[in-house]
């Protein structure tokens, strides 16, 4: 376990392995996000994929709240399908704070991974580090025609919304199209995993400055030019790689919408 670790962190880490080991329908216990990253601080998260026998899965499903109930104090506790991701089971603990992310698997569910997990617990280490060389571990990265195809609905809608005088609907689709579009083809440009604005404040430079420029103010002369900033950033992240096929109305035909507006 890496020392840059704080304690609080690795008393649960260590909790939660022990948790797995006592109960033999789980498999294996292994560990991802910042763990394996870096980054690691008083703040972050802890990100657990939990293997379970595939005889015992439905139950261990059923029960899943019990298991994160034992690990400690269990605060409150939901399931992932907001993310799409249904065997996640996102958990707060305390008294003091810490996010734990319970997310349980199959064998079967590690051909495919976005990261090289770290093994924390196995019983049967050979068989599981045979699963993970063999698995295909890639980031979901999107191809540029799917940010073609979605940027100008989206700056479309939120335009619509000052239109109307939602400013807190325009407001936050700025900040969606900040996680969805310009945030993951910063890090492309980077040469980074496509991941929203997670830590893009460490890119530096010039485009930070930018990226501040889309966030508005209470104001929909504020919000107006937040969206004019962030068609003009679009386009210059686009350039990176084009679409093969870049919408041809655009971006006139929003630029002209945000002036009637």
């Amino acid at each position: 376990m890496s020392s840059t670790i704080p304690a609080l962190h690795q008393k649960f880490i260590k909790r939660v392995r022990d948790g797995v080991a006592r109960d033999p329908r789980l498999a294996a216990l292994l560990a991802g996000g910042s763990y394996v990253h870096g980054g690691f601080d008083d703040h972050s998260d802890l990100d657990f994929v939990i293997v379970v026998q595939d005889e015992s899965y439905s139950e261990v499903m059923a029960s899943r709240l019990e298991f994160a109930a034992r690990l400690g104090e269990l605060l409150a506790a939901f399931t992932g399908e907001h993310v799409g991701e249904p065997r996640l089971l996102i958990c707060l603990y305390g008294p003091t704070l810490v996010h734990v992310d319970l997310k349980f698997v199959k064998s079967s569910d590690l051909t495919r991974l976005v990261e090289r997990p770290a093994v924390l617990f196995a019983r049967d280490p050979g068989q599981l580090e045979s699963i993970l060389e063999a698995a295909a571990i890639e980031w979901p990265n999107a191809p540029p025609e799917w940010f073609e195809q979605r940027a100008w609905i989206w700056l479309h809608y939120g335009a619509a919304k000052l239109a109307r005088g939602e400013l807190f609907e325009a407001l936050g689709m700025l900040a969606f199209f900040r996680d969805q579009v310009l945030g993951p083809m910063l890090h492309r440009r980077a040469g980074r995993p496509q991941r929203g604005v997670r830590r893009i404040e460490m890119l530096g430079g010039s485009a930070m400055g930018r990226l501040a420029g889309t966030i508005a103010t209470f104001d929909a002369e504020s919000v107006r030019a937040a969206f004019l900033k962030a068609i003009d950033m679009y386009l210059d992240l686009r350039a990176d790689e084009p679409p093969p096929q870049p919408v041809a109305t655009m971006p006139a035909a929003i630029r002209n919408y945000l002036a009637k507006t």
